[in-house]
């Protein structure tokens, strides 16, 4: 590949002391959406796609879950309603999902293991 040498920059306002040129406060940015009053930010359920990541991760769907969740959060921050709210219900399915395989994981472990046919 070659490059055209065209230089690329990019002006950004410096942030200052006093606060102007700083993205918009985290609650200031739902409250402004649409003109609906103060609305409830989209949930990222980190702390659920972490558990699941950690302790029961079926087919890697935990540590899926959990990039579903960090990406939420991201958009969250930015201010990005429907990209965070859209990663959000991916994590939250994702979330979901773990559990059901897990629950189904430990009652078919439970009945193998009392079963008294597979006992010798």
């Amino acid at each position: 590949m070659e490059s055209s040498g065209a230089v690329v920059s990019i002006d950004m306002p410096p942030y200052d002391k006093d606060g102007a040129g700083q993205p918009p406060p985290y609650s200031g940015a739902w409250g402004a959406a649409g003109g609906l009053g103060t609305l409830e930010p989209p949930r990222d359920f980190v702390l659920w796609s972490f558990f699941n990541t950690v302790f029961c991760n079926p087919c890697c769907l935990g540590f899926l879950a959990l990039v579903f969740s960090i990406k939420a959060r991201d958009r969250k921050v930015l201010g990005d309603i429907n990209g965070a709210d859209s990663y959000g219900k991916t994590a939250r399915n994702l979330n979901i999902a773990v559990l059901i395989l897990s629950i189904i994981v430990i009652i078919v472990v439970i009945v193998l293991v009392t079963n008294p046919i597979y006992h010798h």
